[in-house]
């Protein structure tokens, strides 16, 4: 059984519902866009796939962390973009050998 929406008892909670609801839907569509462009990234077999994808992903954690959106820090972000470097050093060494 589906449960209730309870009516705000003001007009305060009520803008505040629809603020809420808002920024979910920017918080997902951001989330959404950022997983699938590491997925790219991490699924990439050259090092040139992962140089093409990079800069997007690093501007889409950059705009997220600067307006919190996502649940991005700027420490998250630096943190993502470290994990990338790592790939990309891994796939730089296994195209050498």
């Amino acid at each position: 059984m589906a449960a209730k929406k309870m009516v705000p008892p003001n007009k305060s909670c009520l803008k505040r519902l629809r603020q809420a609801e808002k920024a979910n839907a920017a918080n997902r569509s951001t989330r959404s866009a950022i997983r699938t462009s590491l997925a790219m990234v991490r699924k990439a077999e050259t090092k040139e796939e992962v140089l093409k994808e990079v800069p997007r992903l690093f501007s889409m954690m950059d705009k997220a962390a600067a307006k919190s959106r996502a649940g991005f820090s700027k420490n998250r972000a630096s943190n993502y973009k470290a994990k990338v470097g790592h790939l990309l050093n891994k796939l730089s060494a296994t195209s050498k050998a």
